[in-house]
């Protein structure tokens, strides 16, 4: 039972690595494949969190797992989209660029204060993953996005900011800080309250 959030882990890697290929040649019915793949990382992205935690599990170590392979996972589907749909991604080539700075910022920012990688999983950040969920969704199936993608791309830098701030008010690396507010709290010494099912 405890290797099941391990085994959610590792199932996104396989994933992503199926996602690739599936746009890039294109077999029958890929657009919806991809779409049930990547509903399905999702859902194993939810999960694994929870019951590591129902299990006592949701050790730093594997929070920390738990966030590099989001990356992957991400940064795949992603991939994938520009082989469907480039044009897209020409559109909106600053935009995207600018996500991906404020994502390399947050792990340079762990890296340079704790020597350790990202593993904050705030809220704000969980929820920019459901949207963006449906953005890229969105694109595979039609090749655009506009007001998803617009909405997107502003809690993107909502969420990445956060995640800095909390970084930058952190006396010592620690995993699943609900949201700066907590960080706050922290940092002052004062206990915080965590929900089991997404902290």
């Amino acid at each position: 039972m405890k290797k099941i959030p391990v085994a959610l882990i590792y199932s996104r890697i396989l994933l992503g690595l199926a996602i690739v290929p599936i746009a890039y040649y294109r077999i029958t019915h890929f657009r919806t494949i991809i779409i049930g793949l990547i509903l399905l990382g999702l859902l194993t992205d939810i999960f694994d969190g929870i019951i590591a935690r129902q299990l006592n599990v949701a050790t730093d170590r594997l929070r920390r797992m738990d966030s590099n392979v989001d990356t992957f996972f991400w940064l795949a589907v992603a991939a994938a989209c520009y082989i469907i749909s480039p044009a897209f991604f020409k559109t909106n080539f600053i935009a995207i660029c600018i996500l991906i700075g404020l994502e390399v910022g947050c792990y340079a920012v762990s890296f340079i204060r704790f020597r350790k990688d990202v593993a904050v999983h705030a809220l704000s950040s969980k929820l920019w993953a459901l949207i963006l969920f449906f953005t890229l969704t969105q694109v595979i199936a039609t090749d655009h996005s506009v007001i998803l993608f617009g909405i997107t791309f502003y809690w993107g830098i909502i969420s990445k900011l956060e995640t800095i701030a909390i970084l930058l008010l952190l006396k010592k690396w620690e995993s699943d800080i609900p949201s700066v507010f907590h960080a706050i709290k922290i940092k002052n010494n004062k206990p915080i309250k965590r929900h089991k099912l997404f902290n």
